[in-house]
Order: structure tokens, then sequence, then C-alpha cells
């Protein structure tokens, strides 16, 4: 199928290969009427992680410890069905590994530093609060008389 919307870039400017890409088509299950009983729309694109030369060697690493459950001998499977044709199953799957390998690639966030609270802050949340505590103590009904 030439004319495919690739090159899949996953982050600035490291791209899928084409070559890389294993596709396999078969039928979808579900509603379709004839047409799903005769023609292969569902896609399946396989990606061999653990082999591929197009990442850097530490997103490599990176996504092979992130994806470890999903993978299957270094292998990362994404299926699509959800279309009709089997062009727009070919660009879901395509578009989705992209954003699974972008995901799985990207670095640890930074490390939370604790701060304190400031001391005005505290102080001002518990005066509203005793403030709230005698407008709500004003309310009862025991001094009128």
């Amino acid at each position: 199928m030439d004319g495919m919307s690739g090159p899949y870039v996953i982050r600035g400017s490291v791209a899928l290969p084409e070559a890389e890409l294993a596709w396999r088509f078969s039928r979808s299950s579900g509603p379709g009427g004839q047409h799903v009983n005769t023609s292969d729309t569902q896609v399946e694109l396989r990606f061999d992680l653990a082999n591929t030369e197009s990442l850097p060697e530490v997103w490599k690493q990176r996504a092979l410890k992130r994806l470890e459950g999903r993978l299957v001998d270094g292998v990362v499977t994404v299926r699509a069905s959800e279309h009709r044709s089997q062009w727009r199953n070919r660009e879901a799957a395509a578009v989705r590994l992209a954003a699974l390998l972008a995901e799985a690639t990207a670095p640890p966030p930074k490390t939370r530093r604790p701060t304190r609270i400031p001391r005005g802050i505290n102080e001002r949340r518990l005066r509203e609060k005793k403030q709230r505590s005698e407008t709500k103590r004003g309310r009862s009904g025991r001094d009128w008389t």
C-alpha cells in the first residue's frame, strides 16, 4: 500500500521505519453485514523492540523495562479493528504504536521535592477556621430568651 502517511514520529527526530513494522490482517468481529465476512479489516501491527536499530539505546532499554508485561519475545503488538476499512485500521494501529512507544521512552519524571507550607498561609487558615466557628456558634439558640 503505497501512500501511507508514515514514517510515524515517536519524539523529536526519531521515527518508526516502515521496514521494521510487520503487518498482519484478519477478519474483524462484530457488526458489518456481508462485508465483514469477506474482507480482512482487522490489523495487527508488530514491532520488534528488542532488536530494533531505530531507537537510541537508552530509549530502547527504558521501553523494554516499561513494556515488559506487553512484550512477547521482545515484540510489541498493537491491534486495531474499530474501523470498517483496512486502511483506517492501519493508520489507527500505527498511531497507537507510536503513542505507546513515545510514552514508554519518555524520560522519568523529576522527583518531587517536598516543600513546607508557609507559616502565613497556615495562620490564615486557622484564623478563618476560628472565625467560621464563632459564626456558627453564634447561630445556636441557647442564649435567646
